[in-house]
């Protein structure tokens, strides 16, 4: 995100942090929850997930490295990267349409591995398409059975391939994404051993779609204030699409909490908080617990918020 600075704008972040259970038919609502940050530093994501543990499913970006040591509190992070990732790397030494635009010869510039490489991995993700929503047990028999021999073939032949290449081709560089550090290649497999685990962190770049589009329509944010209140926004704007919550009331929900995020400090964690607990979803339960951010201290909030989101809804 652009950030306006003196002679220009510079490069911020928006962090996103999604949970979203209905590829393995959990029960937990999704939700999606965004921070600003004026860098890219390692001291923000260790802020942001201080005192949490569980499985972080994200790309191989050294600035999570710390939440994974076994010095992070209560307990090591478990590191799951996102094969779309590693896909990336080889598609684009492999895309042949974008090859032809820029007028070259698709058979001196597409390399045959790296095309390869892009067909072993649409094999893997055709079976995840026909698992996705599955309880994560029945996931977990159809990895054993089906993906894991195609993971450990590709495996093998991966290492094969890179020990003919030089260490500067492109293709070997996009092979030594996968394995060039200890545990990389574990953390790539853990989802053959853990059903709710998926193969891609796609959910997370969904939740920044947004982002991109909106470029279209603004330039930057004004102040790091700004950045922050465009994380509380989109928070709460991608949480409740992911739950299906109508255009019409988001629009009010929107204008309530934009009040909510100007007056009151750290509200982007209350309202993830009041949002992701689990019961009953209602546009009535979150523009009111919206409204009452406005005045009430972040305590009050929290509480009313899982009130009104636990409140039945009437037969």
């Amino acid at each position: 995100m652009p950030l306006l600075a003196r002679g220009g704008a510079r490069q911020a972040r928006l962090w996103t942090y999604v949970r979203d259970d209905r590829p393995f038919a959990g029960g937990a609502p999704p939700a999606a929850l965004f921070f600003f940050s004026t860098d890219r530093e390692k001291v923000h994501p260790n802020r942001h997930l201080d005192g949490w543990t569980g499985i972080l499913q994200a790309d191989a970006y050294g600035g999570y490295n710390d939440l994974y040591h076994a010095s992070h509190r209560p307990a090591p992070v478990l590191s799951a990267l996102c094969w779309s990732h590693a896909r990336r790397k080889f598609f684009e030494l492999a895309d042949i349409k974008a090859t032809a635009r820029k007028g070259r010869s698709v058979a001196e510039e597409i390399s045959p591995v790296a095309l390869e490489a892009v067909q072993r991995f649409d094999a893997i993700f055709d079976i995840e398409r026909e698992i996705n929503g599955l309880t994560a047990e029945a996931r977990h028999d159809a990895r054993q059975r089906l993906v894991r021999p195609m993971v450990q073939d590709l495996h093998n032949w991966l290492r094969t391939e890179r020990a003919r290449m030089s260490k500067h081709n492109p293709v070997a560089k996009a092979i030594n994404y996968m394995f060039e550090e200890d545990g990389r290649w574990d953390a790539f497999t853990c989802f053959l051993d853990d059903g709710r685990i998926c193969l891609t962190n796609n959910a997370a770049e969904r939740a920044l779609r947004g982002v991109a589009l909106g470029r279209k329509a603004w330039l930057f944010a004004g102040s790091p204030r700004g950045g922050d209140r465009a994380a509380f926004m989109y928070s709460l704007i991608v949480t409740a699409r992911m739950n299906d919550i109508a255009e019409m009331g988001l629009g009010w929900l929107f204008l309530s909490a934009f009040t909510s995020a100007t007056l009151l400090p750290g509200s982007s964690e209350v309202l993830l908080g009041a949002m992701a607990t689990r019961g009953e979803w209602s546009m009535a339960s979150l523009l009111l617990w919206a409204t009452l951010g406005n005045t009430l201290g972040s305590m009050t909030t929290w509480w009313l918020g899982w009130l009104a989101t636990h409140k039945k809804k009437p037969e």
